[in-house]
């Protein structure tokens, strides 16, 4: 990882204002949209209620927003040249992925951020404070996955819509993911294999412990969710490396 190219892009991001509101300020306002729309927010649910499963969850979601956006980036950077530039450099196509999931991750960290403190101020209750640091530390650095996931689609059409699309489909990945909503029968069997399954379910681990907010459904296996989060992230890491290589000997 490049040290001084992880700073040149968080000062360029931090200038972007327009992107760090809709980035930062949207999972917090969709928190308060999906606590306010069902009722019970202050029923327990695990070690904690209601709000906080979903609090927790929005934040897993908008980390992953942030993630996949900032690195994302790539598609439009590649259009305009800089990939040239970068090609010039002794850094490698695994450390340029670094540095960029590393500026992700930071501007995930204030999305998952501002969701908890929003959460805190609304609501949102755990028994310990271990649980809130917990959910928070997996939110974050589980979404260094579509981070990978971003810079793959990114470099893989070079089009200014490839950002787009993958902000679209990881919308269809949470969906169909149970991060929005509670699935149950054939539908929850095939979100326990898509790609933000495991990731939502380990960062509502130290709440739910497994546990499924459907009723009557078999909790999950800590094993079976990390298994997921990794399978994926080496799915993603391979798409980005193919498709940076694949400019790369175009240019």
């Amino acid at each position: 990882m490049n040290p001084t190219y992880v700073r040149i892009e968080l000062a360029r991001q931090s200038r972007d204002i327009g992107n760090l509101m809709f980035t930062v300020g949207l999972p917090a306002v969709m928190y308060l949209l999906f606590g306010n729309m069902f009722g019970g927010g202050s029923a327990q649910a695990g070690s904690g209620n209601v709000k906080f499963y979903i609090m927790v969850s929005m934040a897993a979601y908008g980390a992953a927003v942030a993630t996949t956006g900032i690195a994302g980036t790539a598609a439009a950077e590649n259009m305009l040249g800089w990939g040239r530039q970068i090609a010039l450099t002794p850094m490698k196509p695994s450390g340029f992925i670094q540095s960029k999931v590393a500026v992700a991750l930071t501007i995930a960290a204030a999305a998952a951020g501002v969701v908890f403190i929003v959460g805190a101020a609304t609501g949102a209750q755990a028994d310990s404070w271990s649980v809130w640091v917990l959910s928070y530390a997996i939110a974050v650095a589980g979404s260094a996955v579509f981070a990978l996931y971003g810079m793959g689609v990114g470099m893989s059409f070079k089009s200014e819509t490839a950002i787009n699309v993958a902000g679209g489909v990881l919308v269809f990945f949470a969906f169909f993911g149970n991060v929005f909503l509670p699935l149950s029968g054939t539908m929850l069997e095939i979100a326990r294999f898509t790609p933000m399954y495991g990731f939502v379910g380990l960062a509502r681990w130290p709440l739910l412990e497994g546990a499924v907010a459907t009723p009557g459904a078999p909790a999950d296996s800590f094993w079976w969710l990390v298994a997921n989060l990794v399978g994926w992230a080496l799915i993603f890491m391979a798409l980005a490396l193919w498709a940076m290589r694949r400019t790369r000997s175009r240019q």
